[in-house]
């Protein structure tokens, strides 16, 4: 059974900036708001840790002042570390790094808490779970990635599913509160296969901000093929 809305565990939906309309970023984050998102996900790329370049503080510092939602930055970069003031300064609500690009990872964890922040981890398709063992009693967000990081309109990967169930499962055993997001190929299509196996949160750019229709009536669609 899908969760609704007025459950605890219910299913929130988190935009991707990655495919709004750059020209447009306020307005499209605003509009999402008002159709019913529940925070706005900022993909953040380096050019090493995944071939792109997108954004960085300032984009998050521009943003801050736009949305009353909370700004969830998703750090695909090398030595995160170096950063994290720096986007918790910039108004940040919540870090999510990755298991493959930080050194020392419970450190990592410890100092975007000790900001103030949700801190997050991330595991690319080829990672196995196992990965998250030594921190997930310490984090409230773990993301599975079921596309390759560093550009958005890729493909859902089937496999990972397999694993997103596993992550469940090593959630609800360890840490309850931790939230379960994915991020990649997240459609009307996907979505309920997602939920199905765990998913709590659903990070959607191309479903929602490359909606021929607009991003509200794409934002909507997802919603609708989940029963929310």
């Amino acid at each position: 059974m899908i969760p609704r809305p007025n459950d605890d565990n219910r299913i929130k939906i988190a935009p991707s900036i990655l495919s709004a309309d750059l020209s447009r970023l306020a307005e499209q984050v605003r509009e999402v708001e008002a159709a019913g998102a529940d925070r706005i996900h900022v993909d953040v790329m380096d050019g090493r840790f995944v071939p792109n370049i997108t954004f960085g503080p300032v984009l998050v510092k521009w943003l801050r002042p736009a949305t009353r939602l909370p700004l969830e930055t998703h750090l695909m970069i090398h030595d995160p570390d170096a950063f994290l003031d720096a986007f918790a300064e910039a108004g940040s609500s919540s870090l999510i790094v990755h298991v493959e690009g930080a050194i020392h990872l419970d450190r990592t964890i410890q100092r975007i808490k000790g900001l103030g922040l949700k801190a997050g981890v991330a595991i690319n398709p080829a990672t196995p779970a196992v990965m998250l063992d030594e921190v997930l009693p310490g984090l409230d967000l773990v993301l599975v990635m079921t596309v390759n990081p560093g550009f958005g309109g890729q493909s859902f990967i089937r496999g990972t599913l397999r694993k997103l169930r596993e992550v469940r499962r090593r959630i609800d055993e360890v840490n309850p509160a931790c939230e379960l997001e994915v991020d990649g190929g997240v459609d009307e299509k996907t979505a309920p296969e997602l939920v199905e196996a765990g998913a709590r949160v659903l990070v959607a750019g191309s479903s929602v901000y490359g909606s021929p229709d607009g991003p509200t009536a794409g934002l909507r669609r997802l919603a609708h093929s989940l029963g929310l």
